[in-house]
């Protein structure tokens, strides 16, 4: 069941559509390609990610409106919220991944299409009948 029509911005550039989970989706992170810090734009990923030990963070101060998000296991941050990647699924050549996302001001649940893309970069599409999408680089594993 979904309820279409509400979008919601977390982070900038990464527009999703709000919708119920469908009960037969089950827990887990997204596939492990999709792991890593990603940034679209021409933006440089310096100017967004700084080492953290054996990970990557958001440089500091925080730019609200970097067009980025990282993925790690189970969970995906973007410069605004904090989400758990509840399932991901294939749909077609893309994945379904529905996440429990968090700001300071509220919460929701969240569906975003995605597609590896031959040159190592993902594609978000906004829904099924986006053909375009927006590309993301990677800047790190």
């Amino acid at each position: 069941m979904r309820s279409a029509g509400l979008t919601v911005s977390i982070g900038l550039g990464l527009g999703l559509t709000v919708s119920n989970l469908d009960a037969s989706a089950m827990a887990q992170g997204a596939p492990s390609g999709f792991n890593g810090a990603w940034l679209s734009g021409s933006s440089d990923c310096a100017d967004v990610y700084s080492s953290a030990g054996k990970g990557v963070s958001f440089k500091k101060p925080v730019d609200i409106f970097a067009p980025a998000f990282i993925i790690s296991g189970s969970r995906l941050r973007t410069p605004q919220a904090s989400c758990r990647i509840k399932s991901a699924r294939p749909t077609g050549d893309r994945q379904l991944l529905v996440l429990d996302c968090a700001n300071a001001v509220a919460g929701s649940e969240v569906r975003v299409l995605v597609a590896a893309q031959p040159d190592g970069s993902l594609r978000r599409y906004f829904n099924e009948q986006d053909t375009t999408g927006t590309e993301y680089k990677k800047c790190s594993r």
